[in-house]
């Protein structure tokens, strides 16, 4: 089969590696036809994680069940399902509590000791190929896989959203504890950012600011009736105490992760994190679904290199901020995401820019990395 392969930093490819099958009889496999190019992905195509060399990308699926192990009952050959990107067995102490991101049985301690939580293609979350491919092996099928209704073929990139990006936007507003009424500022108008601002408004927030400084992801932000920041023009605290009668945000999320850059294009790790404490009010909560690592590979701060920033806790406990980390249990809100997509009170797919064959990824993976104007969101399609 075809699969994306990394290389090394900046260097992915398609090549022909050995299909993907059954090896346990929980197992499903799935045909894939619509797969994303996640920014997650950009920390391992830059090589500024432990990725393997050789190994497959792709985290973010969607496909047509083709075959199933013995034990699976629920998931039938023909079924459409989004598959979430973590991988949970459904039994252990982590996974029966709803926090598959953590799952105790599927992380592989041999690579990293007492590590919980495995995922497709990801980083120190093996040993499980990605879904940027022709097929993808899915274990513990029956608990993993998302049944999708009637419409799944015709309304793929808005049901792809359901493996990754629109529940973790709607977990860091959980993680922020965003409740009907409320005003909230998210940094970071990436996929992520915008799936966060997309939750926030369907669950009665009366202001959502968003804060980036690319124009097209900016407009993207605006054309659901978010009240962008422009970072690059003044302090993005200073225009968000500015909008709130100088009280601040009531709940702030942080969707941007360790590679933030300030307008000159200098990278620090801290930065969107001190500005959240700063734009958000006294007893405020933040959440944050950034990604951040305990080792950078290749870091341009010298304190991130294990994993450590510089934090303005003096001010976070001063103004008695709540804070809530993680990532995404993807499982704990698939189903409910999956039917507001189905009565059409949501549609994540407004942030799609590019729908592409499997073969193009690597011509995608140069531009969605560089953040060219209009690369907001990739799908690729094995199919096609």
């Amino acid at each position: 089969m075809r699969a994306v392969v990394y290389n090394g930093p900046r260097d992915v490819s398609v090549q022909q590696v050995p299909d993907a099958g059954i090896e346990r009889a929980t197992d499903v496999l799935v045909r894939m036809t619509s797969t994303n190019i996640c920014g997650s992905d950009l920390h391992m195509y830059e090589g500024r994680t432990d990725f393997p060399q050789g190994g497959v990308f792709g985290h973010e699926n969607l496909g047509q069940v083709i075959e199933v192990g013995n034990a699976v009952d629920r998931v039938k050959v023909g079924d459409w399902v989004a598959i979430p990107f973590n991988i949970g067995c459904g039994f252990c102490k982590n996974c029966e509590r709803g926090l598959t991101a953590f799952c105790l049985t599927t992380a592989d301690r041999s690579v990293v000791p007492n590590m919980a939580g495995a995922a497709y293609g990801f980083a120190d979350m093996g040993p499980y190929r990605g879904g940027q491919a022709d097929l993808l092996r899915v274990p513990y099928g029956d608990f993993n896989c998302l049944k999708l209704p009637p419409d799944a073929q015709e309304r793929q990139n808005d049901y792809v959203m359901l493996a990754d990006i629109f529940p973790t936007g709607w977990h860091v507003t959980e993680l922020a504890g965003v409740r009907p009424g409320e005003s909230v500022v998210i940094y970071g108008a990436g996929p992520v950012g915008l799936m966060a601002a997309h939750s926030a408004m369907i669950k009665g927030a009366c202001m959502v600011m968003v804060v980036d400084r690319h124009p097209d992801r900016l407009r993207l932000a605006e054309s659901i009736g978010a009240v962008v920041i422009d970072d690059s023009k003044d302090s993005p605290a200073d225009q968000v105490m500015s909008l709130t009668n100088g009280i601040g945000a009531d709940r702030g999320c942080e969707c941007v992760g360790y590679q933030a850059h300030d307008p000159e294009g200098h990278e620090h790790p801290n930065m969107v994190m001190n500005d959240l404490v700063k734009s958000v009010k006294f007893t405020g909560g933040i959440g944050v679904v950034g990604v951040y690592v305990p080792q950078d590979p290749a870091p341009q701060d010298r304190l991130y290199k294990q994993g450590e920033i510089v934090f303005d806790y003096g001010l976070f406990w001063f103004k008695g901020q709540t804070m809530g980390t993680g990532q995404c249990n993807v499982k704990a809100y698939n189903r409910q995401l999956r039917d507001l997509i189905w009565t059409g009170r949501a549609k994540p797919s407004f942030i799609v820019s590019h729908e592409l064959p499997l073969g193009e990824a690597p011509n995608a993976y140069q531009h969605f990395d560089a953040r060219d104007d209009g690369w907001t969101k990739v799908v690729l399609k094995p199919a096609a």
